[in-house]
């Protein structure tokens, strides 16, 4: 500081210095600026193209940086305080602590209360409670959906004392022995997390305490949140992890000012996990996965303009978040299906969804007392090796297109339907029972192993209809042919037959080498084998192969997966969907194999699991023949134009109806179209004005608090709300809870701006009024409809004024 009180700023314009009187004290351009920006001076504008800002402040002999954190947006950096040395300065330095103390407390009075009213199975429980039966009896199953939540819940049934011999099925009572409550109260806890999760998140995304605690306030009186959390299913840790990957991410960006230290390795490591254990839990989480991500790009990027971080530096920010964020999160995810596939290694109901070496490993597989070498005669299950194939299946249902004969499909479960016999072509003398022969014996014959190249027939064995192509467009893939059960056992054409390509063993590797061609038996080394031997079939007039692909038929298919005859160019890498194996094989003449079968590797079976996942949840689409009176259109959510009704409806029953409370889910959507004008209105005026300056309204502190929390709650609203208005698959209300918290942080944000963070704009009593009054009628209508969450006794007439809108079937 110049002694004469002058304090001395450099003019870019002219590039010469010149001396400016310094006044006794500085004008206070905006009285909600905070101490720091009223205290200094900034230099104009005219400064060249990267000189760096410089701040002047009155006590302080050289010229400092603004801080980074000081304009990123979220919580102001505390001081640490000093250990507390009396028991008044410990109470004084943990009252914080106090409000998310109390609205546990009351989140655990909210969750648990009247858990145990209805005593029947109530809407997917009887999917989620019956996984977790499989859990217990070791019982492999399959789902669309990860297994983490479902392990969890499988513990809480550990935990809750049940032995996994209830089959929950919708609407039954709940028998003694089924510890029902205690499993509810364990997942209700997830619950009861999401309060003061709420809390802290909007602690640390810098919002004021008067809008952390409607955070809270709204997180605890929803009733949907509250409804959902009551019950065995997965949307309670759904929404919890939601809620602690939005707080890691809130905790991490504070520590921006810091980078490298622990805290910021802390939760940068901890916002992966996040990543990771709600992307297990629903692959809903990827929504959250992507706000992570445009979060980390954006702040990445702003990191490579910063010219003081060396190349080096650049490169330790990049891989720590490469480390962090994505492949921690990735082995997450991967863990969880690992300890799935360690509990679940008993044969059960989802077998058929894995290749068939995996089902060959598990414990009550009866593969082993099959005959290990295929021949002429033999009846057997054929499994498409594509990640995620099924078996192949036909049935007695027609195609109301093409050829209008029976359709042959790939499906995902056992059943006789799946069955097929191998018969030799219509050319060849038959040596295996047939109707055609009468009392001919096929015992008579000598055994005809299969081998490559040889020429079959697959007859359905149900039906004994031919496996037929021809030059008919496929249903639904167009460019490949037909496949269809055609004629019976005396009635068939060349077009059934089809030539046996072996492609190898995943085993024995290239079999193909032990043929002798001109030789009359079949070299044992060279025989196809069950479950290993990788095949393909070809048609012998057409040329092309029969395939699978992940394309599902309509709803006269029953969404089960198109089977057709795909051309191939001479030459080309055979397609994935064309490749089988015999899975299950049955042989009165040929004797059990024992033999010791090498597992599947890990990383194959969690490929194949997860993309048969996917090729589910995408079957999952709505069927125009049907009303499906539970679903519902994203564009009813934001609003809340319906509602769901969660079990029975009668008088004797108690009753759940899965609905929001209006006041938060109308003030949150309403609060996103506020926030979209304002934010283009902000954009104007600094398009307009340049840079925050004296009069402009927002200190530079407050411009950035602004976009930050309009990222975070905007951002993650858009990306977890889009995505529902393209995807084809059947909607629930339900699916609309986790974006519903985005909407709850915009909704506190805005009353923040407009009223508890800018003074300049509220007196103290206005503030007061407002969250009086928005406090009131949050719990006001989370009263009025408590019922719906906690249970409605009695005829539903008797509770009187449910119905605000007409949409909602509360009463009809």
């Amino acid at each position: 500081m110049n002694p004469g009180g002058r304090a001395v700023a450099v003019d870019f314009v002219e590039d010469e210095f010149e001396e400016i009187g310094y006044p006794e004290t500085l004008p206070t351009y905006s009285p909600h600026m905070d101490e720091s920006a009223a205290a200094r001076r900034r230099l104009g504008k005219g400064k060249p193209e990267g000189v760096e800002e410089k701040v002047w402040y009155d006590d302080e002999d050289d010229y400092k940086a603004p801080s980074l954190r000081s304009i990123s947006g979220g919580r102001p950096a505390q001081p640490a305080l000093p250990p507390p040395t009396t028991l008044h300065e410990f109470i004084f330095q943990n009252m914080p602590s106090i409000p998310p103390l109390v609205y546990t407390l009351l989140a655990c009075y909210t969750r648990f209360h009247r858990i145990g009213l209805s005593a029947t199975v109530v809407w997917d429980e009887a999917h989620f409670g019956k996984f977790a039966s499989h859990y217990l009896k070791r019982e492999f199953y399959f789902d669309v959906h990860p297994p983490l939540g479902k392990m969890l819940v499988g513990l809480a049934g550990l935990l809750s004392g049940y032995n996994g011999g209830f089959d929950f099925k919708s609407g039954a009572d709940y028998p003694p022995e089924v510890p029902y409550v205690a499993m509810r109260v364990m997942l209700a806890t997830f619950g009861v997390g999401m309060v003061p999760l709420g809390w802290f998140t909007a602690i640390e995304l810098g919002m004021s305490q008067w809008a952390a605690h409607l955070v809270a306030l709204m997180v605890l009186f929803d009733v949907g949140w509250l409804c959902i959390s009551r019950f065995i299913l997965l949307d309670s840790m759904l929404l919890f992890f939601t809620f602690l990957t939005v707080f890691c991410l809130s905790k991490f960006h504070n520590q921006q000012s810091h980078p490298f230290d622990f805290d910021w390795w802390t939760w940068l490591a901890m916002t992966g996990i996040s990543i990771g254990l709600v992307t297990s839990v629903k692959m809903v989480g990827l929504f959250v996965t992507a706000l992570v991500g445009i979060y980390t790009l954006q702040d990445l990027w702003d990191k490579f303009g910063d010219l003081h971080l060396t190349p080096k530096e650049q490169a330790k920010h990049w891989g720590a978040r490469v480390l962090c964020l994505i492949i921690i999160p990735i082995l997450v995810f991967m863990a969880t299906f690992k300890i799935h596939f360690m509990i679940l290694n008993h044969s059960g109901p989802g077998d058929a969804q894995m290749s068939s070496l995996f089902q060959a490993n598990l414990y009550g597989n009866d593969f082993h007392n099959n005959p290990l070498e295929i021949a002429i005669g033999s009846k057997v299950t054929i499994k498409n090796m594509a990640f995620g194939g099924g078996l192949l299946h036909s049935h007695v249902q027609t195609y109301p297109t093409g050829s209008n004969q029976q359709q042959v499909t790939c499906y995902h479960y056992k059943d006789e339907n799946n069955e097929f016999w191998f018969w030799p072509g219509w050319d060849q003398k038959d040596t295996v029972w047939d109707p055609k022969y009468g009392p001919h014996d096929p015992n008579d014959e000598e055994v005809r192993f299969l081998k490559h190249l040889d020429v079959v027939r697959l007859v359905h064995v149900p039906t004994t209809r031919n496996i037929h192509s021809h030059t008919i467009p496929a249903p639904v893939t167009k460019a490949n042919w037909e496949i269809s059960g055609y004629g019976n056992a005396t009635i068939g054409d060349v077009q059934d037959h089809w030539v046996v390509e072996v492609l190898g063993d995943v085993v024995r590797g290239d079999v193909n080498r032990y043929l002798e061609p001109k030789s009359a038996t079949v070299d044992p080394r060279a025989r196809i084998h069950a479950l290993t031997t990788r095949l393909r079939f070809r048609h012998q007039v057409l040329g092309c192969y029969l395939s699978a692909g992940r394309t599902s038929l309509p709803q006269w298919g029953f969404k089960q997966i198109e089977v057709s005859c795909a051309k191939e160019e001479a030459g080309s890498k055979p397609a994935e969907g064309s490749i089988w194996n015999v899975e299950s094989h049955w042989n009165t003449r040929l004797p059990p194999a024992a033999r010791s079968l090498s597992r599947s590797p890990f990383l194959t079976d969690f490929i194949h699991l997860n993309i048969a996942m996917m090729t589910s949840n995408n079957a999952l689409v709505p069927d125009p023949d049907k009303e499906d009176l539970l679903a519902s259109k994203p564009w009813e959510w934001p609003f809340l134009s319906v509602g769901l009704r969660m079990c029975g409806w009668g008088d004797a029953q108690i009753k759940y109806y899965l609905m929001g409370n209006p006041i938060i889910w109308w003030g949150g959507s309403i609060s996103l179209i506020i926030a979209a004008f304002v934010s283009v209105g902000l954009v104007v005026r600094r398009q307009r004005y340049g840079a925050p300056r004296p009069g402009d309204g927002l200190t530079q502190r407050e411009w950035a608090q602004f976009w930050h929390v309009t990222r975070i709650a905007g951002g993650g609203w858009v990306l977890h709300y889009l995505p529902f208005l393209i995807m084809g698959r059947v909607t629930y209300i339900h699916h609309y809870l986790p974006t519903l918290y985005f909407a709850v942080l915009m909704f506190a944000h805005l009353l923040d701006y407009f009223v508890f963070q800018v003074p300049s704009t509220a007196s103290a009593s206005l503030q007061v009024y407002v969250f009086t009054i928005t406090v009131s009628a949050i719990f006001g209508t989370f009263w009025w409809f408590r019922a719906v969450a906690w249970g409605i006794e009695g005829p539903v007439r008797d509770t009187w004024g449910l119905a605000w809108r007409e949409n909602w079937n509360i009463y009809h």
